[in-house]
C-alpha cells in the first residue's frame, strides 16, 4: 500500500512540526493497517484551529460551537447523500480537520500528551472516513471505541476507559 497524505496549516499558535506531521500519517496508517485496507490511500489534512473549525461545523454542520475533529469522507457507505454508496472505497478517502488548539486543551485536561491526543483525534477521524459512525447507535459506539482503543494500543498509545 502506498500512502499519501497531505498537509495544510490553517492556525498560528501551534508549531507544525515534522514530528507532528508523521504522528498524524503513523495513526492513518495503523488504522489503515487495522482494517486490512490495502489500496494505495491518500488523505488530506488541515491543522487549523477553533476559530477555523466552527466556521467550518457551522457551514457543513449547523453547529455553531467549535469541535476537536472533523471528518468530511469522499465515499457514502450508506446512500445518505445524492451520491451512490458504494461498496469499496479507493485512493483518496478524505478530509481529516484536526483542530490543535482544542487538541491541547483536551490533552491536558485528560492528562497525557499532545502527540497522544493528537493520534487518537486522528485515529477517530480515520474511522470516520472509512465508513464508521458512533452517532448512529450504541452498538455503533461502542465498536468504534473498541476499534481506536485497539489502534492506539497498537501504536503503544493506550487510551484509558
Amino acid at each position: 500500500m502506498n500512502l499519501i497524505v497531505y498537509y495544510e496549516n490553517e492556525q498560528n499558535a501551534t508549531p507544525v512540526t515534522y514530528k507532528l506531521k508523521m504522528l498524524i500519517r503513523r495513526a492513518i496508517a495503523e488504522t489503515l493497517a487495522y482494517e486490512q485496507y490495502n489500496n494505495d490511500a491518500e488523505v488530506s489534512v488541515t491543522l487549523t484551529d477553533s476559530e477555523g473549525i466552527q466556521d467550518l461545523n457551522l457551514r457543513f454542520r449547523g453547529i455553531d460551537a467549535p469541535t476537536d475533529v472533523l471528518s468530511f469522507p469522499l465515499f457514502d457507505f450508506e446512500g445518505e447523500t445524492d451520491e451512490p454508496p458504494v461498496d469499496e472505497i479507493q485512493n483518496m478517502l478524505g478530509d481529516i480537520v484536526l483542530n490543535l488548539e482544542r487538541t491541547t486543551a483536551q490533552a491536558q485536561e485528560y492528562g497525557h500528551s499532545f502527540e497522544r491526543e493528537a493520534a487518537f483525534l486522528t485515529v477517530h477521524s480515520m474511522l470516520h472516513l472509512l465508513g464508521y459512525d458512533h452517532e448512529t447507535s450504541e452498538q455503533d459506539e461502542a465498536d468504534m471505541r473498541a476499534r481506536q482503543r485497539e489502534i492506539m494500543d497498537r501504536m503503544g498509545l493506550s487510551v484509558e476507559g
